[in-house]
């Protein structure tokens, strides 16, 4: 079975075990899901979205972000983890939010990577769930059952499976695809425990490469 064939299985079987899936990151504007996403490196939505009330309580603006001191915002995210380096990245992302966008989150992708703390995984995270652009958002779920599905071949470079998902993944479907991955990642194809494959909605076109 070709890569592409496979894929067209692989969200179809998705959609029917995920039907309403989306973003696990809560939100609701889309510099704070850029705050957000950077928290999430190295530590679970779940633990953010207990941590951002409290931030953005403080500084509910991205002009009162930019402004707060960078040790302050560190007290306040340490729960997340590398609170230091995120601190210091959030405080340089709101300042070039308001100093070269006009206090708005860019529409365009490589004005988002320009950003501090914004690498390609926010980037598409942004551009797909904000502003409804196709994405591909190569988290750590997405890249382990690309490879285990055979969707990839032995790719772990977030950039590389990323570029071959684009080829054989259609755009309309890619955002929702990466967030589907996320959810059977959690629920059935899991990393830290043994998969479980005999509930398994894609078990008899999956690679197996466990």
């Amino acid at each position: 079975m070709r890569k592409k064939e496979l894929a067209t299985l692989v969200i179809e079987r998705l959609k029917n075990e995920y039907p309403k899936t989306h973003c696990t990151l809560d939100y609701d504007d889309a510099w704070k899901l850029l705050v957000s996403v950077r928290l999430a490196a190295q530590c679970t939505d779940a633990r953010v979205n207990e941590v951002v009330p409290f931030l953005f309580a403080r500084y509910p603006s991205i002009e009162a972000l930019a402004e707060a001191p960078v040790e302050d915002i560190e007290k306040i995210v340490h729960p997340c983890g590398l609170g230091k380096s995120k601190a210091r990245d959030i405080s340089a992302c709101m300042k070039r939010l308001r100093d070269d966008f006009d206090c708005k989150v860019p529409r365009n992708f490589d004005a988002l990577l320009s950003l501090p703390g914004v690498g390609r995984k926010s980037a598409n995270l942004i551009m797909g769930d904000v502003f409804g652009e196709p994405a591909i958002v190569t988290d750590t779920h997405c890249i382990r059952l690309c490879n285990r599905i055979g969707l990839v071949d032995d790719t772990k470079e977030p950039k590389k499976v990323e570029m071959a998902l684009w080829k054989i993944i259609p755009p309309e479907e890619s955002n929702d695809f990466c967030h589907r991955m996320v959810d059977h990642g959690r629920a059935v194809c899991t990393a830290r425990t043994k998969p479980n494959c005999e509930f398994c909605c894609l078990f008899d076109i999956c690679k197996k490469r466990i």
